[in-house]
């Protein structure tokens, strides 16, 4: 489990360490990527970009084609094979279980007003934001904006990879693999909020030494 949170969360973490804070005052709403303020609850449409950009936005494509890619690899599921057939059977059944969990989340959340969307807190202290990114993997917001556990998150993760396992080949259609597939979902999760939470910061970083004329690796 240690060896499966560090490959998710550290590189997320290690690029953040590179990053010079930057001199604005915390919680300036005014501000790029600063969280809304006062907090406007999710609207329909914005529910329903949520569902299309967690299931075929460039993140969960590329993150489909590096596990599909993995599980290729190591020939698991076995029936699928190794090769590019077995490749495109996996990518499938991931995307098919994401697209099935985040309709999920996004449908029952909406019965009580759950904000499945992740907001950052750029210039927050490094730990607070580590503690934040684990925090939101579990809590969401509710329509005042206070946090409250994700509800529908927690039928969403098990709901969906219990439901695949009617679907999914024999070796991994059991309650073990289930249960493995959602603690994976929700270190996924994490790690996704870990991406969310530091890439704009390594973006802006990268451009501001670019426009200097500098190389990134100075």
């Amino acid at each position: 489990m240690t060896i499966v949170i560090s490959r998710l969360l550290l590189p997320a973490f290690i690029l953040a360490v590179l990053i010079a804070p930057p001199g604005v005052k915390a919680g300036d709403a005014s501000l790029p990527g600063a969280p809304q303020s006062p907090y406007r609850p999710i609207t329909g449409s914005q529910r329903v970009n949520w569902f299309v950009k967690s299931t075929i936005g460039r993140d969960s494509l590329i993150g489909g084609v590096i596990s599909s890619a993995w599980g290729t690899m190591l020939n698991s599921p076995s029936e699928y094979g190794p090769h590019w057939d077995g490749f495109a059977k996996r990518y499938g059944m991931r995307l098919t279980g994401v697209s099935t969990g985040n309709a999920m989340e996004a449908g029952v959340g909406a019965l009580w007003g759950e904000d499945p969307r992740y907001f950052r807190e750029p210039y927050a202290p490094f730990k607070s934001r580590v503690g934040h990114i684990i925090k939101m993997t579990f809590l969401a917001h509710n329509r005042d904006g206070r946090p409250m556990p994700a509800y529908a998150r927690y039928i969403a993760i098990p709901g969906n990879n219990f439901l695949s396992n009617t679907w999914r080949a024999d070796s991994e259609a059991n309650v073990s693999a289930a249960v493995t597939r959602t603690l994976s979902g929700f270190l996924g999760r994490m790690a996704g909020n870990a991406f969310d939470e530091f890439w704009p910061d390594v973006k802006q970083r990268l451009s501001r030494k670019m426009r200097h004329g500098k190389s990134p690796s100075d």
